[in-house]
């Protein structure tokens, strides 16, 4: 069973590192999610992310001044058909820090795990081991499906 098949109908919550994979091309990990930023393209899908994303990904290409790579991150989180990058809000911080309090999760994976509940996710692609699972949200691992 393939990845794409493992998230469902969506939403789909994605972790940085899929968008990184994705947009740097890594030979392993584009194959099993490229179905899925595909059934996004098509509108068969959506996927979303918290806006901690946009800040985790442009952080190596300011560092390396890499501005076409930092770019392409922008246009990917910002412009693209099916992606839904969830702003930071009150109401998301909250969230945020009640799952830091009872799942122990560090802040960004609160952050990201917060915005996948808030937007209906039922499952947040990682390459995380080290995320809980919670209620109403499976925890799927990239290199699952490798």
């Amino acid at each position: 069973m393939g990845l794409i098949d493992e998230v469902g109908a969506g939403p789909v919550a994605l972790d940085t590192a899929a968008f990184i994979y994705f947009i740097e091309e890594h030979p392993l990990y584009v194959p099993p999610l490229l179905p899925i930023f595909a059934a996004a393209d098509n509108e068969a899908l959506t996927i979303v992310t918290s806006a901690v994303t946009l800040l985790e990904v442009l952080v190596v290409p300011y560092r390396a001044g890499n501005l076409p790579l930092a770019t392409r991150y922008e246009a990917l989180l910002n412009r693209s058909r099916g992606v839904r990058l969830r702003e930071i809000d009150h109401g998301l911080l909250r969230a945020a820090a009640q799952l830091r309090a009872t799942a122990g999760v560090r802040t960004p994976d609160a952050l990201q795990l917060a915005a996948a509940l808030a937007e209906g996710c039922t499952s947040f692609v990682t390459d995380d081991r080290r995320l809980p699972a919670l209620p109403g949200l499976r925890i799927l691992q990239v290199g699952d499906h490798t």
